[in-house]
């Protein structure tokens, strides 16, 4: 008999309510299970049949999406060969990438590597604009869609990433609302605030604007373990 450790995931984290176990053990034991609330949105590829399908747990900053990633393992990126038009250096990435072990490519200090898929783009369901599609191996197929909705104003491992290639960072989420402009970044901001640059939704607090732009652009909420 087979069974997924995923449908227990839950029960582990209610058992742990308390379990005499020191702090740290509990701690470590929530890590591992990994829970992230939050929503299932899709992105179609300009031009094609196929659409990349991402988690987040900031569907508030989807305006601010100004890229996709994809992991060296996504099968999109097979699917999509006849229309790369530098498949060759893509494929070489990804071969190197599957030398590295999954460690190594969840190091937070390592450089930031990737190629941009040139030919295909993804379709900002919020914007409606073309994004351009990329393959680095911070991005892992082993835990949720093997995406990412790259959001570089409002997270740290995307900031550096579009610094490195030179990629739009636009921020959407302000620590104070109103105020005539938003910081200048020297880091991602990732806490939350009010909304700009997000169409409708300008002024609303982060926290409500999850549910509505999810609701606004056909997504849906989502639990994610990473069991």
């Amino acid at each position: 008999m087979f069974f997924k450790i995923t449908d227990y995931a839950e029960k582990l984290l209610n058992d742990l309510v308390g379990l005499d176990w020191p702090e740290e053990t509990k701690k470590r034991q929530e890590d591992w299970v990994g829970k992230s609330e939050g929503s299932e949105i899709e992105f179609s590829v300009f031009n094609s049949q196929f659409s990349i399908k991402v988690f987040t747990t900031r569907p508030d900053t989807l305006f601010g999406a100004t890229y996709i990633v994809l992991a060296p393992e996504h099968e999109l990126i097979e699917n999509l060969k006849s229309k790369i038009k530098n498949y060759d250096e893509v494929k070489n990435y990804i071969n190197k990438s599957n030398k590295k072990t999954e460690l190594e490519r969840k190091k937070e200090e390592k450089e930031k590597t990737g190629v941009e898929l040139k030919g295909v783009k993804a379709i900002n369901p919020a914007t409606k604009e073309e994004i351009p599609i990329w393959v680095a191996d911070y991005v892992l197929g082993s835990y949720g869609t093997g995406a990412i909705m790259a959001v570089p104003a409002h997270d740290q491992r995307d900031f550096e990433f579009a610094k490195k290639f030179n990629l739009p960072i636009k921020m959407v989420v302000c620590p104070h609302f109103p105020a005539p402009t938003c910081p200048i970044l020297d880091n991602a901001y990732i806490g939350t605030g009010h909304l700009v640059g997000s169409g409708k939704f300008d002024g609303m607090k982060s926290e409500e604007a999850r549910k509505k732009i999810t609701e606004f652009v056909g997504g849906k909420t989502k639990v994610q373990y990473k069991l």
